[in-house]
């Protein structure tokens, strides 16, 4: 991960990580040629607009490799955090640079802005269906909230993941 810088999104990168998303979600399975979704996944403007935009770029050549929507409870794209919490959505990385830590990083990134804005948990909604997605942030100490499961469409389940501050 030497080679990989976090940082905000610019205006530049929103084209790149609006068609990165996409991607990611359709070579995962999660979209299909019908999906209202996909719309909102290209649309990293509004993201980077209502919400703030990270970015995973490769340190030699500046591409961008993935990003996360870091958002706070009542804006635009919060779900499920609360008072006192930090959320993050729409985590991707390309397919040709997975492996090599782009979704820990930006998960690790979004955990460093919660201990900073002193938010006592990070909070997630992920769909069921997104097991490697799962292991990756049981793996960075996520753990599961049932209570706050939910289906914003049916037959869409999502299920939430929390991570609190350590004591």
């Amino acid at each position: 991960m030497a080679d990989l810088l976090i940082r905000p999104a610019r205006e530049a990168d929103l084209p790149a990580v609006g068609a990165i998303t996409v991607e990611a979600y359709r070579v995962d399975g999660f979209l299909d040629g019908t999906d209202d979704y996909a719309d909102t996944l290209a649309d990293a403007a509004s993201r980077f607009r209502d919400a703030e935009l990270l970015v995973a770029v490769d340190g030699a050549s500046a591409e961008v490799l993935g990003s996360v929507t870091v958002v706070h409870p009542g804006t635009p794209y919060a779900e499920i955090s609360e008072s006192g919490e930090l959320e993050f959505r729409m985590l991707s990385v390309a397919s040709s640079a997975r492996g090599r830590g782009v979704g820990e990083a930006l998960v690790r990134a979004v955990i460093d802005r919660a201990k900073a804005a002193g938010a006592g948990h990070v909070v997630l909604s992920s769909s069921e269906k997104m097991l490697t997605a799962h292991r990756l942030y049981e793996r960075l100490g996520f753990t599961r909230m049932p209570e706050r499961d939910w289906a914003p469409l049916p037959g869409v389940n999502l299920v939430a993941y929390a991570w609190g501050m350590p004591a």
